[in-house]
C-alpha cells in the first residue's frame, strides 16, 4: 500500500516536470513559431498579409483642413500691424482610397515600384461648409485628382525583413535635390507600416513628399487600439528645432535673414520644392515654434493634442493602425517696394494659410481580423505556455512535498 501511494506521488511529480518542462520549451519554440510567421506575412509579395493590405488599404482615410481668414487686412498694410486671424473649418475630403497602380517587382533586388493615385472625395457630413465657400482658397478635389506620388521603389523584405518598405528610391532617386549634406536623403517607409518586432527604443523614420523631407518619431506611450496593443510615437519639437538646440538640423537652415541666423525654430522653407514659391511648413497654430513666429499673428492657439502628428504601431508586425498626420502651410510676407499692397509694411510675416489634419484608424472588422489571426493567437500561446508550466510546477513541488512528508513518516 505504501509503496503505491508512493510510486503514485513520484509519477505525479514527474508528470508535473514535465508539463513544467514542456511550458518551458514551448515558450522559446512559440516565440520562433510566431516570428518565423510575421517574417512571412509581412513581405511585400502576393499571397501576404501586408500586400493585401499594401495595394489597396482597407482603412478610411480622411484629411480635414481648416482656412485661416484675415480679419484686419487694411490695418496690416497701413500700420503693420499685428495679423488677426481666424480658423474656419474643417472642410473633410476622403482620400487615398485609390489602389497603388503600376506595382512591378524586382527579384534581383528585392524591390517593389509603383505609384499612389491621389484622389479627394469631398464629405459634406464631416464639414462646416461646401467646397464654393468663398474664403476657401483651395479645392483639393481639382489641385488633388487625377495625380500620382512616386515612383516610389521600396524593399519587400524578401530577403532582409529589416527592410521591408524601406524606400529606396523616389521619382529615380536616393536624393532630393533640396538640401545639402545628409538632410537631402530619402530615409526610412512611407509611415504606412514599418519592419517588423519594433522596440520602444527606435527610431521610426519616414519620409514625406508633403514636406519634402524625411523625418522621424519617437515612443510616446502604450496604447489599446480596439483590443489590440500598440505604440505610438510622435513626431518630437527637436524634429523642426534650430541647429542651436539640434544640431543636426543644421542643413534644414538654407537662409539666415528670415530664421534670424537660423536662431528661430518651428518652421521649415520648402520654397525650393514648391516651384520657388515663399511656402513655409509648421505644426498647426505654431506648435513647437520660436516665439518670434508666432508674435505677430493674434488668434492661434497651439495644442498639442489637437496639433501634434503621432503613429500608433502594431509593435510585432510593424504596421500602422492609427495616425494622424498634421501640418500647416504658410507663405512669407515682406516689404515689397514693387507691389501696393506690401510697400508700406515695416516688417515680415509668416502668415499662416490653412491646416491640415489626416487620419486613418483600423475600421472594427479589421482590428477583429487582426486580432483573430495575430494577437489573438499570439496571446493564447503566452497563456497555454503559463498554464503548462504553472500546473506543472505546482504539481512537481506539491507531489514531491508528499513524497517527502510520507518518507519521514515511514522513517519515524
Amino acid at each position: 500500500m505504501g509503496c503505491d501511494r508512493n510510486c503514485g506521488l513520484i509519477a505525479g511529480a514527474v508528470i508535473g516536470a514535465v508539463l513544467a518542462m514542456f511550458g518551458g520549451i514551448l515558450m522559446p519554440v512559440g516565440d520562433m513559431l510566431i516570428e518565423k510567421t510575421i517574417k512571412k506575412q509581412v513581405v511585400l509579395e502576393d499571397g501576404t498579409i501586408a500586400f493585401q493590405n499594401w495595394v489597396k488599404t482597407g482603412t478610411e482615410i480622411y484629411r480635414q483642413f481648416w482656412i485661416f481668414e484675415v480679419q484686419n487686412p487694411q490695418e496690416v498694410v497701413v500700420n503693420s500691424s499685428r495679423i488677426k486671424v481666424k480658423q474656419r473649418g474643417p472642410y473633410t475630403y476622403r482620400v487615398r482610397y485609390l489602389a497603388k497602380e503600376n506595382i512591378t517587382h524586382d527579384s534581383e533586388s528585392h524591390t517593389v515600384s509603383f505609384v499612389q493615385p491621389n484622389g479627394a472625395i469631398f464629405e459634406p457630413s464631416l464639414s462646416v461648409g461646401t467646397e464654393n465657400d468663398t474664403l476657401t482658397v483651395l479645392n483639393l478635389a481639382v489641385a488633388y485628382n487625377n495625380t500620382v506620388d512616386g515612383v516610389y521603389t521600396v524593399f519587400s523584405g524578401k530577403d532582409n525583413v529589416s527592410q521591408v518598405a524601406i524606400i529606396d528610391t523616389y521619382k529615380g532617386k536616393r536624393n532630393l535635390s533640396y538640401w545639402p549634406s545628409y538632410c537631402d536623403m530619402i530615409n526610412g517607409t512611407d509611415a504606412a507600416s514599418f519592419p517588423p518586432f519594433v522596440e520602444k527604443t527606435r527610431v521610426l523614420r519616414f519620409f514625406s513628399s508633403d514636406i519634402c523631407r524625411s523625418i522621424y518619431a519617437v515612443f510616446g506611450a502604450e496604447i489599446n487600439l480596439k483590443g489590440i496593443p500598440v505604440y505610438r510615437f510622435v513626431l518630437p519639437s527637436m524634429a523642426f528645432a534650430s541647429p542651436l538646440q539640434n544640431p543636426d538640423n543644421h542643413c534644414f537652415c538654407t537662409e539666415k535673414i528670415i530664421s534670424k541666423n537660423c536662431t528661430s525654430y518651428g518652421v521649415l522653407d520648402v520654397g525650393k520644392c514648391k516651384e520657388g514659391k515663399p511656402v513655409y511648413i509648421s505644426l498647426p497654430h505654431f506648435l513647437h515654434a520660436s516665439p518670434d513666429i508666432g508674435e505677430p499673428i493674434e488668434g492661434l492657439s497651439p495644442n498639442e493634442d489637437e496639433h501634434s502628428t503621432y503613429l500608433d504601431v502594431e509593435p510585432i508586425t510593424g504596421f500602422t493602425l492609427r495616425f494622424a498626420k498634421r501640418l500647416q502651410i504658410n507663405i512669407l510676407v515682406k516689404p515689397a517696394k514693387k507691389i501696393e499692397a506690401l510697400k508700406g509694411l515695416k516688417r515680415n510675416y509668416i502668415v499662416p494659410i490653412l491646416w491640415l489634419n489626416e487620419t486613418g484608424t483600423i475600421g472594427d472588422d479589421k482590428a477583429e481580423k487582426f486580432r483573430k489571426q495575430v494577437t489573438g493567437k499570439i496571446n493564447l500561446l503566452g497563456l497555454v505556455e503559463i498554464i503548462l508550466l504553472s500546473v506543472g510546477v505546482v504539481m512537481f513541488v506539491a507531489f514531491m512535498i508528499s513524497y517527502c512528508a510520507c518518507r519521514s513518516k515511514r522513517v519515524k
